[in-house]
Parts: structure tokens; C-alpha cells; sequence
């Protein structure tokens, strides 16, 4: 069997972590969202929001850091789930309204994944934290620019019902099983 690649996207506070996490518990290899883990590293050396502060550095890093996530995920020959892609990383920057230079988007071209499901903005669901900044009005706006990058690199994007934890990792798990 050929490794397959599906990301689970959408603006923050959509409940992508959730379904991860549940995904885990059912012993489906899943790959972690790495935004979280480059805020916090930042915070630890005194940038608050690093993307706020330096939006090219902080994408730098990510999309390094997403890269490799591609690559793993080859080695593991199955379904892979991974909490976020590379063109999560073009549309943030669109939000921004930064410019990106054009290996952002070869590596787009270059890292094509199998399946994407995008996870729609929540306002029962959203909650701020540490590494959260933006407010719910702001995640319709990523939300939108999600749909847009995914689906100018040609991703079929299939939408996730809102429901519990449960019957939404089920709906995925559903269609997945269909791609091995």
C-alpha cells in the first residue's frame, strides 16, 4: 500500500486539534500541527506572537518544518493525517497581506497531498488561548483564505460537518478508508 497523505485544516479554533487527538486514541498515525510548537519557542526567548512580530521568519519556519512532515509521512507506507499543509502556510500570509517568495509556492506544487478536509469556523466551539490570537471574525477570514489557496493549487476540499468529536473523526475516517 502507498503511504497517503490528508490533511485536516481550517481556521483556529475549528476543533483540528480535537480530531487529531481522537484520531491518536484510535491508533491512526497523525502528524502535529508545529505552529504551536514555533509560538512557543518564540515566546521562550521573548516574541510574543512571532507571527505578529516577523510573519516571513515564523512561515520560514513552519514551512521547513512542514516539509519534513511531508517527507515522514512517506515512510510510513499508510494513512497519515497530518493537522495542517503547506498551502495553510500561503493563506495565512495572504491574511496578512505579506508577499512570500516563490519556493512558498513551488513547494505548494512540489507537495502534493492525497485528501484534504477543511474544518469551517465554530462560533460555539472557538476559544482564545496563549497561542491564539485572533478573534472569531478574524478566523472566518483565514477560513476564507484557506478555501481559496487549496483550491487554486486544485485540492478537492471536503467540508466537516459541525458535531461532536466522535461523528466528526467518523465522517473522516469514512471517506478516508476509501483512499487505500
Amino acid at each position: 500500500m502507498s503511504a497517503k497523505r490528508i490533511v485536516i485544516t481550517g481556521g483556529p479554533g475549528t476543533g483540528k486539534t480535537s480530531i487529531i487527538n481522537e484520531l491518536i486514541k484510535r491508533d491512526f498515525r497523525c502528524l502535529q500541527e508545529i505552529s504551536r510548537q514555533v509560538t512557543l519557542e518564540a515566546q521562550q526567548n521573548g516574541i510574543p506572537q512571532l507571527f505578529l512580530s516577523d510573519p516571513m521568519e515564523f512561515s520560514n519556519r513552519l514551512m521547513h518544518g512542514r516539509i519534513q512532515q511531508f517527507s515522514e509521512a512517506e515512510e510510513n507506507g499508510e494513512l497519515t493525517f497530518l493537522d495542517r499543509g503547506i498551502p495553510d502556510i500561503l493563506a495565512y500570509m495572504d491574511y496578512a497581506n505579506q508577499d512570500y517568495p516563490e519556493h512558498f509556492r513551488k513547494a505548494c506544487r512540489d507537495h502534493v497531498y492525497d485528501h484534504v478536509f477543511i474544518l469551517a469556523p465554530w462560533q460555539e466551539i472557538y476559544e482564545s488561548d496563549n497561542e491564539r490570537y485572533e478573534n472569531f471574525t478574524q478566523a472566518l477570514e483565514i477560513h476564507d483564505h484557506l478555501l481559496a489557496t487549496y483550491k487554486l493549487y486544485d485540492y478537492h476540499l471536503n467540508d466537516v460537518p459541525f458535531g461532536s468529536v466522535k461523528d466528526r473523526t467518523d465522517f473522516i475516517l469514512d471517506i478516508s478508508s476509501s483512499l487505500v
